[in-house]
């Protein structure tokens, strides 16, 4: 018994305390790939003993180089309570460590209150880009852009070798309790290996503000799914039972981000494929003998029931009464064969084709009961092809909504459309956002590949990130979306480039529920617009406190990266927690 009471604090205070994993087993392949531009060891000369260290969430340490900033042996995070806060660790090694682990202890109070399961550690992986190209941005991938490392994979591995002469990054993740007591915490965070034990101090500030749970914000996230992505890396059959369950730790992660918007199919590929995956059919039109129409919506409300059940379900965004090549297809039961049919807007073939649709699919969404979140969703399509689209809807269908992705500056057109989203280089005043806010209408605005600053390539500035939802809040947005959560490349776990685009353009997670150092960055950044939703909320009224929001938002309204623009953003961020 003696024995047990000495070494059982021990065990306590260096348990490996981590939030629960989406995925502890793996069917694919999760190793690194070489480095495209060659190891330097010649980097590694002078350098004699590893590195343990906090780092910067700003920052991706390079895997070929050592270490060379300040060394820091703690770190402070602040917060409020509910909020997830972030710290990267780096170990930077001449020699290799086999067995790599990163432990954290119990956080407590100088009272020794104690604060438990909270923290989670993951290795940062490195995966193959290119960069932001501004004078060839959205074409062909040009020749001239060279591939390297980048870090931000992150994986659910307990242990990692590290190879000699390398650096090797670990994200840290806390948890803060949205019922802990206000005060300051601290957690001991031990690195192991052979030939290696360091231990770290992680300090824990948690203020006396809560941040609602993700299910409750108001920040409308639309980050588009591809269940074929996940269905065709995964290799199991398309909308199998099999499938859905592999989707539920990718899905998941994005419900806990807060996402509002199921995205879903009304025909074939709205985007003629544009991905490595077409989009696949989630309804089967037939036609029949007498020329009548049925729709078959079995795998459409099974995909839209299993994304309501992860909590995501304000909108139903149905994609697209105009696909980007006008093609749709239907099973002709005379012939047995899937027919293709060119049904351009404004011609005969659009109003035969979509007119009978639209009544049986409101007729359906009624019964379901979605009738009143699901909208019929356009992107980037030109004033004429919408004028045809909004005047059948009107006709046949007009309970049903409307979202549009605009990059012509037609919002104005259309008041009384539901999801308004306008490029970030065509902001909307905010005076017409208050507008559409006071009429139920929800506006955001989105980037995709021609945005260069701020954005989500693997090449980004991590506080890029974070910087779109500060962006958003100086433009009084009400949210963000990114075309693709998850439309991954042939393949995402080693080279994120793409035929087309900035490497990273296509996808912000990875395979079977792994985040991503951008994807943790963005609910930070996420976190901050409920902040000032929050802090504007309370200074309603009291004109000192709302210029002052005013002011310390007053530079990220810029699209351009300005000058110690990381630095400002850093104190911005301090200014919420103080405020």
């Amino acid at each position: 018994m003696k024995i047990f009471l000495i070494v059982w604090p021990l065990l306590v205070f260096f348990a490996c305390t981590e939030l629960p994993n989406p995925a502890t087993t793996s069917g694919l392949d999760w190793t690194e790939p070489a480095d495209p531009q060659g190891e330097r060891p010649e980097a590694w000369t002078n350098i004699t003993e590893p590195v343990v260290t906090f780092g910067s969430t700003d920052v991706r340490y390079p895997r070929s180089t050592p270490y060379a900033d300040d060394v820091p042996e703690s770190h402070t995070l602040a917060g409020w309570r509910g909020e997830k806060v972030s710290a990267q660790i780096v170990v930077s090694t001449p020699d290799s460590i086999g067995g790599l682990q990163c432990r954290i202890g119990d956080f407590q109070t100088a009272a020794g209150t104690p604060l438990r399961d909270i923290a989670r550690a993951r290795f940062v992986k490195y995966v193959i880009s290119d960069r932001f190209l501004p004078e060839r941005p959205c074409g062909d991938r040009p020749k001239g852009n060279p591939a390297h490392l980048e870090a931000d994979l992150l994986d659910e591995i307990s242990t990692f070798d590290v190879p000699a002469r390398s650096t090797r990054p670990i994200w840290i993740t806390v948890a803060i309790p949205r019922n802990a007591a206000p005060g300051r915490y601290t957690a001991s965070v031990r690195i192991t290996g052979t030939g290696l034990d360091r231990t770290l101090t992680l300090h824990l500030d948690i203020t006396e503000r809560t941040l609602p749970a993700p299910s409750e914000w108001a920040y409308h996230l639309d980050l588009w799914q591809h269940p074929a992505a996940v269905a065709r890396v995964e290799s199991v059959p398309l909308w199998s039972d099999e499938h859905f369950e592999r989707m539920r730790p990718t899905m998941q992660m994005l419900a806990e981000a807060g996402q509002k918007v199921i995205t879903a199919t009304l025909n074939k590929d709205p985007w003629n494929n544009q991905c490595e995956d077409a989009y696949a059919d989630m309804i089967e039109w037939r036609r029949l003998a007498d020329g009548s129409w049925e729709y078959d919506f079995t795998v459409f409300d099974r995909w839209v029931s299993f994304m309501l059940d992860l909590g995501i379900g304000k909108y139903i965004n149905c994609y697209s009464m105009l696909p980007w090549n006008n093609m749709l297809h239907y099973r002709d039961d005379v012939s047995g064969q899937y027919v293709d049919v060119r049904a351009d807007p404004g011609t005969p073939a659009f109003r035969e084709m979509w007119a009978p649709f639209l009544n049986a699919f409101a007729a359906h969404l009624r019964e379901k009961g979605w009738l009143g979140i699901t909208n019929i969703a356009m992107d980037e399509r030109s004033p004429e092809m919408m004028a045809e689209a909004t005047s059948l809807l009107k006709e046949t269908a007009p309970e049903l909504g409307i979202a549009l992705a605009d990059n012509q500056k037609i919002f104005k057109q259309y008041p009384y459309i539901k999801d308004m989203c306008t490029g970030i280089f065509g902001p909307i005043e905010r005076s017409d956002i208050a507008d559409r806010r006071d009429k139920g209408l929800t506006t955001t605005y989105y980037v995709c590949c021609s945005s260069g600053f701020p954005n989500t390539y693997t090449s980004s500035a991590p506080a890029e990130a974070v910087y779109l939802s500060w962006y958003a809040a100086a433009r009084d947005y009400d949210g963000f979306l990114r075309w693709a959560y998850n439309s991954w490349v042939k393949d995402p776990i080693r080279d994120s480039r793409f035929r087309t685009w900035t490497a990273g353009d296509t996808y912000i997670v990875y395979p079977e529920g792994r985040s991503s150092i951008r994807f943790e960055r963005l609910v930070e950044g996420i976190q901050d617009w409920e902040k000032i939703r929050i802090l504007r909320n309370e200074a309603a009224g009291n004109e000192e406190q709302l210029r002052r929001l005013e002011e310390l938002l007053k530079p990220f309204r810029s699209t351009i990266a300005f000058e110690g623009w990381e630095q400002t953003l850093r104190e911005a961020r301090i200014g919420l927690n103080t405020f």
